[in-house]
């Protein structure tokens, strides 16, 4: 059984749908791949160094990830740094400008944990409408698949 985790934080709702829609694309997968949806504050280090792929979820706060989920970085990073190399990851971003100060930041981070992005992050820009579900959801299909194919 491969593990693939979600870490989000939402603070108005739009990324926690964005969750959900990535977990539920996920769950596709279950007899192969079982998948945790945790919100930034309630994830550790053990949740971390479960998982076989990452999906890291966050507003786009004055251009920067959440703090809570820089918080989940700064309490995993130590604890975490060597057993994450070549973890593969993701990110999934509600944004109300264009996501790239989230994405940059969330990237350096994982870099100094050595993670490897897998895909293009999922930037929706504005509000949450149902083609952007679809996006999330095809997300969390994409990389329950990719674990349960073993390509990564």
């Amino acid at each position: 059984m491969k593990h693939l985790l979600i870490v989000y934080h939402s603070q108005t709702g739009h990324t926690q749908a964005l969750a959900e829609s990535v977990y539920r694309g996920a769950l596709e997968y279950r007899g192969s791949v079982e998948t945790r949806l945790l919100k930034a504050f309630d994830a550790g280090v053990e949740d971390l160094l479960w998982a076989d792929a990452v999906l890291f979820g966050t507003p786009e706060n004055f251009g920067y990830m959440s703090g809570a989920l820089k918080d989940f970085f700064d309490r995993t990073y130590e604890a975490a740094r060597d057993a994450t190399v070549g973890l593969p990851y993701t990110i999934f971003i509600s944004a109300g400008n264009d996501g790239s100060g989230a994405e940059f930041n969330i990237d350096r981070i994982a870099r100094g944990y050595s993670m490897r992005r897998v895909s293009e992050p999922l930037i929706v820009r504005g509000e949450i409408d149902p083609s952007a579900l679809q996006q999330a959801e095809e997300l969390g299909q994409t990389l329950a698949a990719a674990l349960e194919l073993g390509i990564f």
